[in-house]
């Protein structure tokens, strides 16, 4: 480099300096007659000797700055190679990003949540057209659910599901509903462990907390759910643990509720009602239906592989009394799992099974599970111009279920179904759905053969 040539050239001089000096002190030496130099004064020796340690300093400066130098030079060169390296690896993902697909149209942006008291929720408006009947606009739903955190460790939530749908045949107009789905209390009493309390979604899998209303790809429920109550009046304990560092992690609940009722009081089969015991009888008194309570819970583990890419197992249950006298019991079962790959791709189901013990029918097994699976096409990075659609806001959904109500020989009924679907992403809130359904019921409460549904969901 320039700098290191010319700090050379100027060491090269003064040792230059330093070579005559001496040179010339030698030759004064030789010179001189022994009279003359023996003139030579201590003094002027000294002066001299001074003057070539004085030198000899300045080239060990010197050479210092010169070495400093040259460490501050491999030290830029060293930087210069990461920084292009940096630039490298930019350039690099840039290119990747623009060859990724486009994200999904946002929505408005939200407010930030800066208050103790929000609402959020879902609605949905559907039509639908079952097979030998008029397709028509059936369900209008508003369901709001309202959060009021009163400290930094007490929450309270409420959900209510107002519908609107056509009435029972034979009736006139439509029929409104007003249904308190929740109303709970939350204490998070620390990072492990939260105690909820009043009228909670049981999690009897995980269908109900997670993927009911606006979060379901599919409009319709998956018939095996209707064995299995939604909500209950209790107590519960519920958290997770985290495993390891890579996110993993162990869930659990613990509840306590009243559990299932009887219509009439007694244990016939038809009168076994999963959501109608909440401990208030029809004379106003309080009490449960029956003499003790039912208990469940549920164990999960999660297990994250990198982002986008996780498993989730989960094993639920509850069993208790469910007529007046309490001599028959009611119990359920459900193994849940879930599987993401990729952002694009995703499957998950239960299978559910339920004892039920009656007065005229003996023990009955009230059986069935779904499997659904969903690919967003956005993972294809497909550059097709369609005309007002977007290809990388679809996603293609499917789904498998089955049911059977456990009923004796020629009294039960078995369904199976398959549905094919879609949702447009409209925003990442506002939703275009619709499926068709394959059903093949046999027994005497049989399903139409099929049907189809469109809707629409909005969660805010």
């Amino acid at each position: 480099m320039p700098g290191t040539d010319n700090l050379g050239i100027i060491l090269v001089k003064i040792r230059a300096e330093i070579l005559g000096v001496l040179a010339a002190g030698c030759l004064m030496g030789i010179a001189l007659p022994p009279r003359a130099a023996a003139e030579v004064s201590d003094e002027d020796f000294n002066n001299l000797k001074a003057m070539v340690e004085q030198l000899s300093q300045k080239v060990d400066g010197l050479e210092k700055t010169h070495e400093e130098d040259q460490g501050k030079i491999r030290q830029l060169q060293s930087q210069l190679g990461e920084t292009e390296k940096t630039a490298a690896d930019a350039q690099k993902k840039a290119e990747t990003a623009a060859q990724a697909p486009p994200p999904v149209a946002e929505g408005p942006p939200a407010a930030l949540a800066t208050h103790d008291f929000m609402m959020v929720g879902d609605a949905e408006v559907q039509y639908g057209k079952t097979h030998g009947q008029h397709g028509g606009f059936g369900l209008a739903d508003f369901a709001p659910i309202f959060l009021y955190r009163a400290s930094d460790n007490i929450l309270f939530e409420v959900g209510v599901d107002i519908t609107l749908q056509n009435n029972a045949p034979d009736g006139a107009g439509a029929t409104t509903t007003f249904d308190l789905s929740f109303a709970q209390l939350d204490y998070l009493y620390n990072d492990y462990v939260s105690v909820v309390a009043g009228l909670m979604v049981l999690p009897l899998g995980t269908y109900s907390e997670r993927a009911a209303g606006w979060l379901n790809k599919i409009p319709t429920d998956p018939l095996a759910r209707d064995f299995l109550p939604g909500a209950g009046v209790g107590v519960q304990l519920r958290g997770a643990i985290p495993v390891g560092q890579s996110g993993a992690s162990f869930t659990y609940s613990a509840y306590g509720v009243n559990g299932p009722g009887s219509v009439d009081g007694s244990g016939n089969a038809d009168q076994l009602d999963l959501g109608g015991n909440v401990g208030v009888k029809s004379d106003g008194n309080n009490g449960n239906l029956h003499g003790n309570p039912s208990g469940g819970g549920r164990l999960g583990v999660f297990v994250p592989f990198k982002p986008h890419y996780d498993v989730e197992l989960g094993i639920s249950g509850q069993t208790g009394e469910w007529d007046n006298a309490g001599n028959r019991s009611w119990s359920g079962l459900v193994v849940d799992g879930a599987v993401h790959i990729s952002p694009y791709f995703e499957v998950k189901g239960e299978y559910i099974n339920t004892w039920v013990e009656t007065d005229d029918m003996g023990t009955i097994h009230p059986q069935g599970g779904w499997v659904q699976a969903g690919y967003k096409l956005g993972g294809l990075n497909l550059d097709v111009p369609i005309p007002l659609i977007n290809l990388s806001s679809l996603e293609l959904v499917g789904r498998y279920d089955t049911a059977n109500d456990g009923l004796l020989q020629h009294q039960g009924t078995n369904t199976d179904r398959e549905t094919a679907g879609f949702v447009y992403y409209l925003t990442n809130t506002l939703w275009f759905e619709g499926d068709y359904e394959w059903l093949q019921s046999h027994g005497p409460n049989r399903l139409p053969s099929h049907d189809f549904v469109f809707q629409i969901s909005y969660g805010f």
